[in-house]
């Protein structure tokens, strides 16, 4: 623990649950879908609508508020001295979104700021709290991008050009939303950086336990695989004869599936997304695209399935008489996250009467990126089912605010962590 920890000197500080529900439930209000969730993608207008609330929020909270050239947006309460412990997460969606998912770690975050401020409780630096660009990777590939830029691993000229789905430039929506900012990336490195999410996975209510102290995420890689055949008639072309790219993209589907599975552990493989053209009933298919999603805490494990993808990839090109050529999206390795943060975490959980369990994350997030520069670490609060990425997401309001509570004194005791200390 941090030494003169600030938390233990306000111990009974907790957040206004009804605000921070009423928040949520008020972002939740932009770009509503059947079922309860949203599609905000990256860089929309959806996008902007939403980052305009959270801006005036932010304001009215008195944060000295920035927006940085790939559209990040930070608001930093300056009090005390210092780089400032930072919090968040991300408000876009995936088009089938939840309400929680990055959501809650932004307005958590900023909760955490207006209790200290309505408290009269000042810490002895500035907290902060960061909406990070195109998290999800859904429209702009990869996932992460904003924050990824953010701590320089990613050039912003780089991630100016890329290309969304719909064939937009990242940097030319960012114009149009006017969120192209003029603070300088990479930017203002922490002091501590610690962010809130639900887990959006089945363990923690699985295990009966509410708090997840998050100890690493696992590594991801993401390609684009391109099959070009030969488009044909459907019934006059024997099946000997076929260069069909629709049956080469459910074999590789089926062998993704059974590497995983034989893989164990935490492997996971995923075909998230097919294109078939020209997608006729009585056409055999002339080009298929579908992209591979791969996962593992083991970097020597996920290289592995790597190389087993790209050699089956091989291998069905020459048999089936096609091409086959790939682009990478997105590859990350996997992170483990700073001791003290992890430590604190779990003495925070457990000191206002959580159960803990300490666990890796399946899932990407900005955090990750943000502990290449600082000591960083997570909270997760339970997914009810598991079900995230999905309108039916949800987490329960008891657990949302017990979450919250835990981010207000992680923060807090993180204003005085010596870096030093190991």
């Amino acid at each position: 623990m941090p030494r003169g920890d600030f938390s233990q000197q306000h111990l009974d500080l907790r957040i206004d649950g009804d605000r921070l529900m009423s928040r949520i439930n008020a972002l939740a209000e932009i770009a509503p879908i059947d079922g309860g969730g949203n599609c905000r993608l990256a860089l929309t207008d959806e996008d902007k609508y939403g980052r305009d609330l959270l801006v005036s929020w932010m304001k009215d909270c008195n944060l000295e508020v920035s927006i940085d050239a790939v559209g990040n947006i930070i608001g930093i309460w300056n009090v005390g001295v210092g780089a400032p412990v930072m919090s968040g997460s991300h408000i876009d969606t995936v088009r089938t979104g939840g309400r929680f998912d990055g959501c809650y770690g932004v307005l958590a975050a900023l909760e955490v700021i207006e209790t200290c401020q309505k408290m009269g409780v000042t810490p002895p630096r500035p907290l902060s709290v960061g909406i990070f660009t195109d998290e999800e990777g859904a429209r702009f590939a990869p996932d992460m991008l904003g924050s990824l830029v953010y701590v320089g691993g990613m050039s912003l000229e780089e991630a100016l050009d890329v290309i969304a789905i719909d064939g937009a430039k990242l940097g030319d929506e960012l114009v149009r939303i006017g969120y192209a900012g003029t603070t300088p990336c990479p930017g203002l490195i922490p002091h501590a950086f610690v962010e809130l999410h639900i887990e959006q996975g089945p363990m923690l209510e699985a295990n009966n336990v509410r708090i997840g102290a998050v100890t690493s995420v696992q590594g991801i890689s993401w390609q684009e695989v391109t099959i070009i055949g030969q488009s044909n008639h459907a019934g006059t072309t024997p099946m000997s004869l076929r260069h069909d790219p629709a049956y080469i993209a459910a074999e590789i589907t089926v062998f993704m599936r059974k590497l995983a599975i034989t893989m164990g552990g935490d492997q996971v493989c995923t075909v998230g997304k097919i294109d078939i053209h020209p997608n006729l009933t009585n056409v055999v298919a002339a080009k298929a695209t579908l992209t591979l999603d791969v996962r593992n805490t083991d970097e020597s494990l996920l290289k592995q399935a790597e190389s087993k993808i790209s050699k089956f990839l091989i291998d069905i090109a020459i048999g089936e008489g096609v091409k086959i050529t790939t682009r990478q999206l997105a590859r990350f390795e996997p992170v483990i996250f700073d001791d003290r943060v992890i430590d604190c975490v779990e003495k925070i959980a457990r000191d206002q009467g959580n159960t803990v369990q300490r666990m890796p994350s399946g899932a990407g997030h900005d955090a990750q990126m943000l502990a290449r520069v600082c000591p960083s670490g997570m909270i997760f609060v339970p997914s009810v089912k598991g079900i995230s990425h999905n309108p039916a997401e949800f987490t329960e309001t008891i657990d949302l605010i017990a979450g919250a509570n835990i981010l207000l004194h992680t923060m807090l005791s993180l204003t005085t962590l010596e870096s030093g200390d190991k």
